[in-house]
This record gives structure tokens, sequence and C-alpha cells, in this order.
């Protein structure tokens, strides 16, 4: 799970960095740099509850 969640994390990076590089307009930009956000907000979710599970696990 957590390494879902870094590479969750990883490619909403590169979705937001490929959006402002390859994108023109002002409302595709916003879109893709949204949905790439969305993506590294679900990849830190998914770490936080991969550590919880981790740590109630361990005792």
């Amino acid at each position: 799970m957590r390494l879902v969640g870094c590479l969750l994390l990883l490619s909403g990076w590169l979705i937001v960095l490929a959006a402002l590089v390859m994108l023109a307009g002002l409302q595709e930009r916003t879109a893709f740099v949204s949905a790439g956000i969305a993506v590294e907000v679900l990849g830190l979710i998914l770490l936080t509850q991969a550590d919880k599970a981790l740590l109630r696990s361990q005792g």
C-alpha cells in the first residue's frame, strides 16, 4: 500500500509538470493541474492509512 501511495504522489507531480509544459490554454492547464493535485492527495491519504495500519499492527 505504501508503494502505491508513493507512486500516486509521483504520478501526480508528473501530471502537473506535463500540464504546465504541454498545455497552452489556462482552462486546460487548470483542469490538469487540479487533477494532478487530486492524485497527489489520494497518494498522501493512502500513505497515511498505510502508516496508521502499520502502527496498529505493531502494538
